[in-house]
């Protein structure tokens, strides 16, 4: 995933406006961690030190967003054993795997009534591409900045942010 990451190879869609927001769009990014480089479409935390306000608040709500995507891929691997070790499969069947994993999953979400573990996930979410411009690194940065931009307006925060981003649990 990571090169085709890198290789523009995922169809992932244009950047778009943030809720609320009629500024700069930004693109669509993953969200991964410190061993990831950043880059246009993957973001990741400020280093820990020396952070103002603005910057652990953006690390604060990244490491939000990190949740629950940990929290999806646990309620996912827990259903398909496959994913709780390494898979024991041939390189080239991992990917045929991984999709009849998650046809399956979505199979029985559609059509069988079993209870919904996923319910209980709180859900309260071209031209000139300017991110494009330089290294991709230098664009990562930009990227990087209008999130917590956003994060700290009126349109993207949320009430508890500022409780959590100062008190530590980064």
């Amino acid at each position: 995933m990571g090169r085709w990451l890198q290789s523009n190879q995922l169809d992932i869609p244009q950047p778009a406006n943030l809720l609320g927001s009629s500024g700069t769009p930004v693109p669509y990014v993953a969200v991964g961690d410190e061993r990831f480089a950043l880059s246009t479409n993957l973001i990741h935390p400020f280093p820990r030190r020396g952070l103002d306000e603005k910057r652990r608040t953006y690390n604060f709500r990244l490491s939000s967003a990190r949740r629950f995507v940990e929290c999806a891929f646990g309620i996912f691997s827990s259903k398909w054993h496959v994913f709780l070790s390494a898979i024991q499969l041939a390189p080239e069947n991992v990917n045929v795997a991984n999709k009849a994993c998650v046809v399956l999953h979505n199979y029985i979400r559609t059509y069988e009534s079993i209870p919904d573990e996923d319910a209980q996930v709180d859900r309260s979410a071209s031209e000139r591409d300017p991110f494009h411009l330089g290294r991709s690194g230098s664009a990562g940065l930009r990227v990087r900045e209008l999130f917590s931009d956003y994060f700290m307006s009126s349109l993207g925060s949320v009430p508890f942010q500022q409780q959590h981003s100062t008190c530590g649990r980064l």
